[in-house]
């Protein structure tokens, strides 16, 4: 069955793409999750109109998620945390103790677009990356520290 996909979709593509999939998958899947619909040649009129309104939508979301990037760059956490001998820390700091300091510093982000690139075990100043958008990140500067 050819359908139109409504969304981007990692495994099948991007918005406005026409696909072939599967009778079952379509009909059971992707058309009732609003994932794709039907490609006949009306729904492909409609996709042209709903391709504009989603290119505005995702000019507005690009902007504001640059905004957004530049007004963390400027922000720094502080992360306390208990260590033992020679400056270990005991665990490691996670995504969930960097959303939280951020929190407090007023901006709520949730821990699943924190990227660590590696375990932070020690005292010290890390790099952390936030992907905001696709295409947008942020570097949040963090200090663990001695509690």
């Amino acid at each position: 069955m050819k359908v139109i996909l409504r969304k981007n979709f990692d495994q099948l593509g991007k918005v406005g793409e026409i696909i072939n999939v599967k009778d079952g998958y379509a009909r059971n899947y992707l058309i009732p999750r609003q994932i794709a619909y039907q490609a006949t040649a009306g729904n492909i009129r409609a996709l042209e109109e709903e391709k504009k309104q989603i290119l505005k939508k995702e000019a507005k979301e690009l902007e504001s998620a640059q905004k957004f990037a530049s007004e963390l760059e400027k922000v720094s956490i502080t992360i306390p945390v208990t260590v033992g001998e020679e400056d270990k820390i005991f665990g490691s700091v996670t995504n969930q103790m960097i959303a939280d300091a951020l929190k407090e510093k007023g901006h709520d982000i949730d821990k699943r677009k924190i990227e660590i690139t590696e375990p932070i075990k020690s005292l010290g100043i890390y790099s952390v990356s936030i992907k905001l958008h696709p295409s947008v990140s942020a570097v949040v500067k963090t200090w663990v520290v001695r509690e």
